[in-house]
């Protein structure tokens, strides 16, 4: 039978969750996700947890934070006046919002605090600090 190995392209259907099990996303419904495996295409966890598998084979990986979205930096949580924003922009907290960065990439940042003056945003990924785990059934090896 043949196994999931480094170089694969393979196609998966999952179902992450956070250990309260709560569910922040699934392939159900849609296409299985293809990726080529060892390729960086996906979180190291999620890449190193299905080498192995076989086809139409069923596996939960857990995954700590550090092999998935990484621990939560402080030094991407900063204050941004409320001078230096577009000012059609009217902040709340849990707004998301576009940051353009000085080499021309765009950052997805979060308002995590309004105040008088200032905001405070969060350039973390949502799932940064959290342990995940996917539930993982391989539909396809090429």
């Amino acid at each position: 039978m043949t196994q999931v190995k480094k170089g694969n392209t393979i196609k998966v259907h999952y179902t992450g969750k956070l250990e309260d099990g709560s569910v922040f996303d699934s392939s159900e419904g849609r296409d299985p996700l293809e990726f080529e495996v060892g390729a960086g295409m996906m979180i190291k966890g999620f890449d190193d947890g299905v080498v192995g598998m076989n086809l139409e084979e069923q596996k939960t990986i857990n995954i700590k934070a550090e092999e998935a979205y990484g621990d939560v930096r402080k030094d991407l949580i900063i204050d941004v006046p409320k001078a230096q924003l577009p000012a059609e922009i009217n902040p709340e907290v849990g707004m998301e919002l576009v940051s353009q960065q000085p080499n021309g990439q765009q950052l997805i940042v979060t308002v995590t605090a309004v105040k008088d003056d200032a905001i405070t945003i969060d350039a973390n990924h949502k799932l940064a600090g959290k342990d995940l785990i996917f539930d993982v059934k391989v539909v396809e090896i090429v």
